[in-house]
């Protein structure tokens, strides 16, 4: 009987209608880039190109203390989750990083480059202190109760904090992992705002790996919505990953072998890659690492990485030992609830683990037989195709891609007439009977969002409130960005394999990065401002601000600094430490003094020595 219905199944295969037309890549680059802008909170750019969303989000923060304007919608609710922003856009700067060139042929770098800066210019106002990061703005339960687009938001708008008492090493892990892979992307061209990303990354790190917990058990209402399943081992084992790649610091490379075992990263075996498992994505940088010749003494346990790397491949292929599912169509299923996200993931890891293989002459071993890189990168393809329209329903399920595209995306904004065309005020309850319940197509196309996606049998509901299906997020379109730039622009015939030629970053010791002591009130944040080459040396003009975070006036304030090896301006030199300039003397409340320094060292070690309050 199974053979029967394995049979009629595939007859019925053969006369379903695929779409047989080539795909236009770089256009579906295009549009997917265009989602990221549609997905923009705060204060839109002057070159915004889509035109049918206004400024909002405000006074985000606000409630809280502290400005948390900008970054991005997660989907399509109003609400600013950090631990997928920050996968998107570690996922988005992976992309630049591995197809570059691609991304320059086909004129989207620069917008792709936007897209990562606008996640990565909120991540820096949400990290506040070393050991503090907002990781939400917005309430879920509230926001869910509305339908009203960004521009009119009335509900919460609070932030939501990480900090010693409150960690999160999952979340703050994962910034810094954007942090560092964003600070590769900005190297070359921005080398001051490369420099303080990478500042960022190992200060968050630190924070992550010292201060462990889940982010959900202190962001409680985060668990409904993005709860952290998977724990933090993953996001250690990823952040340390990216930093090294960015840094080129052997801590984080002996950090990868020291806990490969203990943190799952050489024991499990994914069939999932995702913005809450990160262990294919480990798996897959580790390997490279190995591939390039970097692994050293590590070798023996980067192996191990690598070959639980090639397992998930080979359980995509389905010639592995567990292997995942699949639609009629050929299309990855994990789950009903918006299962684009794992094929995206996936369809990226096996894009550029082909051209690692390419690069390296070599091939993966599965357990049913050797899979040459052209195999991985069909695949891939075929994935991607799928989302275009070859599948049983000829349905893009990019929106704005092809003739065949949802029309109604569960999505706020795209669904509500624009502020821009109509500012009248849509209230909470009242966007849910006017606009959420309309039959008709969305008044707004939100083009390049790859929506949920059909069910396990390649059926899809394109309805407002199949949310499952319907509902666009960031991190289903990141890992497109390197796909469609790789489909698009071909192989360059560059080794993927090889360093990318950038110029180093600043070293630094990522054990001593705590600015100052925690029983102080004043707070120090140090970050590079500039660079330059001189006389074969590259020099660093550091800025370091004193911030008081008391309510009282601090007087007499006494700083040890050490490993300073240039001039420094802003502070008095008092025996063996350093005061204020007479003409500040007191800092008061809340107020900051900067001074600054030049050498061609890593940062300074500043701390406080002491001070009267009063």
């Amino acid at each position: 009987m199974a053979n029967l219905i394995s049979m009629a199944s595939l007859l019925l295969l053969c006369f379903i209608p695929f779409s047989a037309a080539a795909h236009d890549y770089g256009s579906a680059l295009t549009k997917s880039l265009l989602f990221f802008e549609a997905q923009r909170s705060g204060i839109l750019p002057r070159n915004q190109r889509v035109n049918w969303r206004s400024h909002s989000g405000l006074q985000d923060g606000k409630a809280s203390g502290v400005d948390l304007v900008g970054g991005y919608y997660d989907a399509g609710d109003n609400v600013k989750f950090g631990l997928p922003m920050a996968f998107t856009v570690t996922m988005m700067s992976w992309s630049i990083l591995e197809y570059r060139a691609q991304l320059v042929a086909s004129g989207e770098l620069g917008h792709a480059m936007d897209a990562v800066k606008w996640g990565t210019d909120y991540f820096i106002k949400a990290h506040t202190e070393p050991n503090v990061l907002y990781g939400e703005v917005g309430d879920g339960n509230t926001d869910h109760y509305c339908w009203q687009r960004p521009e009119d938001m009335t509900t919460d708008r609070r932030g939501y904090r990480l900090d010693p008492s409150n960690p999160g090493s999952d979340l703050a892990g994962e910034t810094a992992a954007a942090m560092a892979a964003a600070s590769l992307v900005f190297r070359r061209s921005n080398p001051a705002y490369a420099n303080k990303l990478l500042t960022h990354a190992y200060q968050l790190f630190d924070f992550a790996d010292k201060y462990r917990g889940k982010y959900d058990s202190s962001i409680t209402g985060a668990r409904k919505y993005y709860p952290s399943v998977s724990g933090y081992n993953d996001e250690l084992l990823w952040a340390a990953a990216w930093l090294y790649q960015a840094s080129n610091n052997q801590y984080y490379l002996k950090y990868l072998a020291d806990n490969g075992d203990s943190m799952g990263g050489t024991g499990w075996s994914m069939t999932e890659f995702s913005w809450d498992v990160k262990y294919a994505g480990v798996q897959t940088l580790v390997a490279k690492f190995l591939m390039q010749g970097k692994a050293g003494a590590y070798a023996p346990v980067f192996r191990r990485y690598q070959d639980k790397a090639e397992a998930f491949l080979c359980s995509c292929l389905r010639k592995g030992n567990r292997n995942v599912q699949v639609t009629p169509g050929g299309l990855i299923f994990r789950q009903r609830w918006n299962n684009m996200q794992f094929v995206t993931t996936a369809s990226f890891v096996a894009t550029v683990y082909s051209d690692y293989l390419t690069s390296s002459a070599g091939s993966l071993k599965c357990p049913a037989g050797f899979v040459q890189p052209s195999e991985l990168l069909a695949f891939a393809k075929s994935q991607v195709d799928y989302i275009l329209g070859d599948n049983p329903r000829a349905t893009s399920y990019m929106v704005g891609y092809g003739n065949n595209f949802p029309r109604r995306v569960h999505h706020r904004g795209s669904s509500i007439i624009a502020y821009k065309f109509d500012s009248k005020f849509v209230g909470c309850r009242e966007g849910y009977a006017t606009w959420f319940s309309k039959k008709s197509s969305d008044p707004n196309v939100l083009i390049g969002a790859l929506v949920g996606g059909p069910d396990a049998y390649d059926n899809f509901a394109d309805e407002r409130d199949n949310y499952e299906q319907t509902e666009p997020a960031t991190y289903n379109n990141a890992p497109l960005l390197g796909i469609l730039a790789r489909f698009h622009g071909g192989h360059s015939g560059y080794n993927q394999l090889l360093p990318i030629a950038l110029p180093p970053p600043p070293k630094s010791n990522p054990i001593t990065r705590k600015p100052s002591s925690s029983s102080s009130p004043v707070v120090i944040l140090q970050r590079i401002t500039s660079s330059w080459k001189a006389k074969g040396r590259v020099y660093y003009r550091y800025s370091s601000v004193l911030t008081n975070k008391s309510s009282k006036t601090v007087r007499n304030l006494r700083l040890s600094i050490s490993n300073l090896y240039g001039p420094l301006w802003g502070l008095t030199k008092s025996g063996n430490s350093y005061t204020l300039p007479k003409w500040v003397g007191s800092l008061g409340p809340q107020k900051s003094v900067e001074f600054v320094y030049i050498h061609s060292a890593s940062a300074a070690s500043v701390s406080v020595l002491g001070y009267n309050l009063g």
